[in-house]
């Protein structure tokens, strides 16, 4: 059994954010403004009666995964794979900072060529295919009356989420990143997975069209 919706939701911001730092999987808090937004969007998600939470073990993930639960009375199913992608030694850096440091590989990033984060991080094809696992086996956990929300991180989401969808690798940077505590919304179809809404901050709307998708 597949679930009936997956709902794949970015933390509320950090101050690291906002100083456009580096993160990783270093445990930085949600700020003032993080945690009204995961209040916010808690209260929007709610509204679809979500019947499993599952979130990263990164307090930032974790805390706005415990807006939704305060609302739907949901436990929280912490899992270690839905991390953000391991940066090692670059955690707090800015992207200024290490191209200062290491400009070839900044310069890789940028270009958007394989580069392993840090001295011993990872990559992102070994975050992608880390996240797509984990989801892959959340969503054979639930029914088709489920709808599973998964409070996660930015990079690990959107590539993840590609490598699930059976994307080709070089489209991936199509797919824009996630806004602070905006959210991907994924509907079981006749082909697989596929996607209802990308960056979304408000609630998914039926869609009226000649093109059925299941």
């Amino acid at each position: 059994m597949t679930a009936g919706r997956l709902i794949v939701w970015r933390h509320g911001r950090t101050e690291w954010n906002l100083q456009d730092k580096i993160q990783g999987q270093a445990d930085i808090p949600l700020d003032e403004v993080g945690v009204s937004q995961a209040r916010a969007a808690a209260a929007r998600l709610a509204s679809l009666a979500p019947t499993r939470l599952f979130a990263s073990d990164l307090q930032r993930a974790a805390s706005t995964a415990g807006e939704l639960a305060v609302l739907t009375g949901l436990k929280i199913e912490y899992d270690e794979a839905l991390r953000e992608i391991d940066v090692d030694d670059w955690a707090g850096l800015t992207m200024a900072e290490l191209a200062a440091v290491n400009p070839e590989a900044a310069a890789r990033i940028r270009s958007g060529e394989p580069q392993r984060r840090g001295t011993n991080g990872e990559t992102v094809e070994e975050v992608a295919a880390r996240f797509a696992d984990a989801i892959a086996r959340i969503s054979t956990e639930g029914t088709s009356e489920d709808t599973i929300v998964i409070a996660t991180h930015g990079l690990a989401a959107r590539v993840g989420i590609c490598l699930f969808l059976g994307i080709p690798q070089a489209n991936w940077p199509a797919f824009g990143g996630l806004a602070n505590c905006n959210w991907v919304s994924l509907l079981p179809g006749r082909a697989g997975w596929r996607i209802e809404e990308w960056n979304a901050g408000s609630l998914p709307e039926p869609v009226m069209s000649d093109d059925p998708q299941r």
